[in-house]
């Protein structure tokens, strides 16, 4: 109506305007119903264009639309593992902060573990002060095995120079007695030298390697209890959380509720319009939106993101042929719009 008001000053009203004035006929006389429709064919004919011309331009550069929504997505509450409930932190609506215990799983299966895991640590710290008292035993049985091959030596040597002095002195049998007890001795002395080399790399490459698979145990066993403790991921909010102890909950099928972020659904407004609209909508242009919630509040907009696709296009590669009259619906446009002043939405 308003569209039809501002054409008809543009051409009816002109005219009504002359034949009143200028030439002088009456309202009810010269100028009736029939009269004005032919005598203003021309004018009433060209308003109603124009009207349509400006009502096409106004909707062609102003487009509007109702499929607009603010997008987000949830977090769901899921555990690593499958579990039974032990306790529950969190209420059936509830905000909770990032790091936040939402609920426990029975941990008794863990906890062994990370036992099992102590223990196995304090029983190679056990073996590494048994490998150094070893390591002293060796010491002493090769300063032993020393001495005697040193005594051997010292009396073979002694044989051999009271042969040399006085030929027949000292039998033959003697001495070869103490070359043998001589190697002997030294073959101990090997013995034990090996003896010490096999406790040192015991206790310097053996004792040190289980102790640090020991220790990667122990971690691995805290993280699967800690697993159990399911802790908020991200500050937000949990709606609808109903979980209770003795519940089962199963990363694969059955999460334990939702999570919904902070913030979520605040940044953009996302909005769909028709692709006749593609060549109008553009980054930076001011926008105004208003939503059933704030009744006559108008927010002012901008677009920040025109998407350069469309989503009715996708499809899923198979077996058969994407047959192009099975798309039933155009796509749109989708638009991002964000508000103006800080707060606004």
């Amino acid at each position: 109506m308003l569209e039809l008001l501002l054409c008809s000053l543009l051409t009816v009203f002109p005219d009504y305007l002359y034949r009143r004035y200028a030439q002088g006929k009456r309202l009810g006389k010269e100028i009736t119903l029939f009269s004005v429709w032919y005598e203003l064919r021309w004018g009433i004919t060209a308003c109603v264009m124009l009207t349509v011309a400006l009502i096409t331009v106004i909707f062609y550069f102003h487009p509007s639309t109702t499929s607009a929504t603010l997008y987000y997505r949830t977090v769901p509450i899921v555990p690593e593992t499958i579990g039974r409930v032990s306790q529950v932190h969190a209420d059936f609506s509830a905000p909770v902060k990032q790091g936040d215990v939402l609920f426990k799983l029975d941990s008794a299966k863990q906890e062994a573990a990370l036992e099992t895991a102590r223990r196995k640590i304090a029983e190679i710290d056990a073996a590494m002060v048994a490998a150094q008292a070893d390591v002293l035993k060796a010491d002493a049985q090769i300063q032993e095995a020393k001495s005697s091959l040193q005594q051997a030596s010292d009396e073979l040597d002694v044989k051999r120079d009271l042969q040399k002095r006085n030929p027949g002195i000292v039998p033959q049998r003697d001495i070869e007695k103490l070359e043998v007890i001589l190697s002997g001795r030294q073959g101990t002395l090997d013995a034990v030298t090996a003896s010490k080399q096999s406790v040192m790399a015991r206790v310097n490459s053996l004792l040190p390697a289980e102790k640090a698979s020991a220790q990667a145990a122990l971690a691995e066993a805290q993280v699967d209890l800690d697993k159990t403790s399911i802790r908020a991921g991200v500050a937000g909010r949990v709606e609808q959380f109903t979980l209770r102890p003795g519940d089962v909950v199963n990363p694969m099928m059955r999460s334990a509720g939702v999570l919904i972020p902070e913030g979520a659904g605040r940044r953009a407004l996302a909005a769909g319009f028709g692709q006749i609209e593609a060549q109008v909508m553009k980054v930076g242009m001011v926008a105004e939106a208003t939503c059933i919630s704030k009744p006559w509040t108008v927010i002012p907009m901008v677009i920040t993101s025109v998407q350069d696709y469309i989503a009715a296009g996708q499809f899923r590669g198979g077996e058969q042929l994407l047959e192009a009259q099975q798309t039933l619906r155009p796509g749109s446009i989708l638009v991002f719009m964000e508000p103006i002043y800080q707060g606004g939405a």
